[in-house]
């Protein structure tokens, strides 16, 4: 399995959000992550709409996650990210193999288990020791920062 590059972001942006459940602005995100503003901003989108983070303008304002994110699975989280499309596409254009191939269900079972196995993990458990101080270092001024 292989992940597109913005559910990558993606999960990494609520790992880091869900830390010490503090806001930040989608600019702190792709200074932190080295990922390009506009492209930050989509995946922060994305993730609002699928409910795993919420967004408040002004002063005040950012990206932040709700208690429920950290319950949330990784299995979860990739699934709305990635959606359930198959690992290969055999009807566009139509493999001729179609009619006879195991593989393609082979490849739906491992799929599957790959997500299965993501199931088992929450996002809590991400951010547990010794993961949660490494992520406070990627934001100087947050708690636990060290610039």
């Amino acid at each position: 399995m292989h992940l597109i590059r913005s559910t990558d972001i993606a999960l990494r942006v609520v790992m880091l959000l869900a830390t010490d459940g503090g806001r930040l602005t989608v600019d702190q995100l792709a200074d932190a992550l080295d990922v390009p503003r506009h492209h930050m901003a989509k995946v922060v989108q994305r993730l609002q709409r699928h409910g795993f983070v919420a967004t408040a303008r002004g002063r005040t304002g950012g990206v932040g996650v709700p208690a429920s994110t950290l319950d949330a699975s990784v299995g979860a989280v990739v699934r709305a990210l990635e959606g359930d499309g198959e690992v290969v596409d055999c009807d566009g254009p139509p493999c001729p193999l179609r009619g006879g191939c195991h593989l393609r269900s082979a490849l739906r079972r491992a799929q599957l288990a790959f997500l299965a196995v993501l199931d088992d993990v929450t996002v809590r458990a991400l951010v547990a020791e010794p993961a949660g101080p490494v992520l406070l270092d990627l934001v100087p001024h947050r708690p636990g920062g060290t610039s």
